[in-house]
């Protein structure tokens, strides 16, 4: 490729992408170290890359030190090996006589031995960020492809937080607020777990027909055609059917009979592999069973999706279901998923954090319906037989209460509040 026409597209590049707008995201980035952003798709992993071209900027670093590369520029769909060592030598050009230029290469998977390239860049001590399509770089890929040399952050939907201030919404919800303040907030709460928090859907009008397109875009390119998947019946089925089944754990064998019976006569291992692909594109994840054994462990556990917006699309009345997935996706936000469990062993606990010691149950409305939370308060009971010192908390659409039961205390959160904490 003509070296001035690649020089040509690199500024371009920089007044085009350099300039969008966005919002602080809440990760915390280290310093003189090489990243490598994954995540779902529209979850604002380019815009990762523009936060620490700013950071960089105002720390005094100049544009002309900055080399910043975006892929999916049509201009450079024909780029080949060779030509990113030129985009390297004109990055040094214009940084300027010994001095090392900063790094940034969006969507590089579209460029064959990329990684090469990118290894030993890090080999030669050049500060790099990465991102890249889901079909093409998993973080489990990432790992062995790139040595070590990059820290993997997986870039998750909006938080709550992040959702408010992308709307403009500045205040403190977390102190005391008038009541306008509370409808508005608990509105904005209600959309945010109906539609969920990609981050371009805050301006969109049409929520679902733009989750609809982001939904086909995972289920074809990332999950059907990077794996070259002929049964689509037998996917669709198998993604509705875990969507229908997001409070409960749900076996390999459970799903394969469950097929079965639907018409779609599929063995074990290509459920197992299917479910292997889904969660590769980082449309579902799967947390564990705290009580469980090892075997148990791997074979029955609940799955979540990345976002309840996705959630929505493949189920009606999903309210309950969608307010559980949202405190799933929060808890691997805050925690990591290997950190996350549910716990059942003569009792079942919605969700358990070890490191916190804190166990959390559900429920829309925990309070209006007496069964409901004696059955709730009596779970907890249950558990300190397990678990003696375990925090105790339950999650609500809208409640707030402090509750003494048998001598355990139990907190009663509304979920937006929790959100913001």
């Amino acid at each position: 490729m003509n070296r001035d026409f690649l020089k040509e597209i690199l500024i371009d590049q920089k007044e085009m992408y350099l300039s969008n707008p966005g919002i602080l995201r809440a990760y915390e980035l280290e310093e003189n170290v090489n990243y490598c952003f994954v995540g779902i798709r529209r979850t604002g992993k380019s815009y990762m890359l523009y936060q620490q071209i700013k950071k960089l900027q105002e720390s005094g670093v100049s544009l002309n030190e900055i080399l910043y590369v975006n892929f999916e520029d049509e201009r450079l769909l024909e780029t080949e090996t060779a030509d990113l060592n030129t985009m390297l030598e004109i990055g040094l050009e214009m940084a300027g006589k010994d001095k090392k230029p900063y790094i940034f290469l969006d969507e590089i998977h579209n460029v064959a031995g990329w990684e090469k390239f990118v290894r030993r860049l890090a080999d030669m001590k050049y500060r790099v960020n990465i991102t890249g399509s889901n079909s093409k770089m998993l973080s489990r890929e990432i790992a062995s492809t790139l040595g070590g040399r990059f820290m993997v952050v997986q870039i998750f939907p909006y938080s709550f937080t992040e959702y408010l201030r992308a709307l403009g919404k500045e205040n403190d919800y977390t102190r005391a607020m008038s009541t306008s303040d509370k409808a508005d907030v608990f509105k904005i709460y209600e959309q945010y777990v109906k539609y969920g928090a990609f981050p371009e859907l805050t301006e969109i009008r049409n929520k679902r027909e733009y989750l609809g397109s982001i939904y086909q875009t995972i289920y074809v390119g990332d999950i059907l055609t990077r794996n070259n998947i002929t049964n689509d019946f037998a996917l669709r089925l198998i993604l509705k059917k875990v969507a229908e089944s997001v409070m409960n754990a749900l076996s390999f064998s459970r799903l394969t009979n469950i097929l079965k019976s639907a018409g779609s006569a599929i063995g074990k291992q290509t459920v197992i592999n299917y479910i292997g692909y889904v969660t590769d594109a980082y449309l579902l994840f799967a947390i564990q069973n705290y009580a469980a054994k090892l075997v148990e462990k791997e074979t029955a556990p609940k799955y979540y999706f990345m976002d309840t917006g996705l959630l929505g699309l493949l189920t009606i009345n999903s309210e309950t279901a969608q307010l559980e997935n949202l405190v799933a996706v929060e808890l691997i936000r805050r925690y990591g998923t290997e950190n996350v469990y549910y716990f059942e062993s003569n009792v079942e606990i919605d969700f358990y954090v070890p490191k916190q010691n804190l166990a959390i149950q559900v429920c829309y409305n925990a309070l209006d319906n007496l069964d409901t939370k004696e059955r709730e308060l009596n779970a907890f009971a249950k558990l300190r037989k397990f678990i003696p010192e375990a925090q105790c908390l339950i999650l609500s659409n809208s409640e707030e209460a402090e509750l003494d039961y048998n001598g355990i205390s139990v907190s009663v959160l509304p979920m937006w509040k929790w959100l913001l904490a």
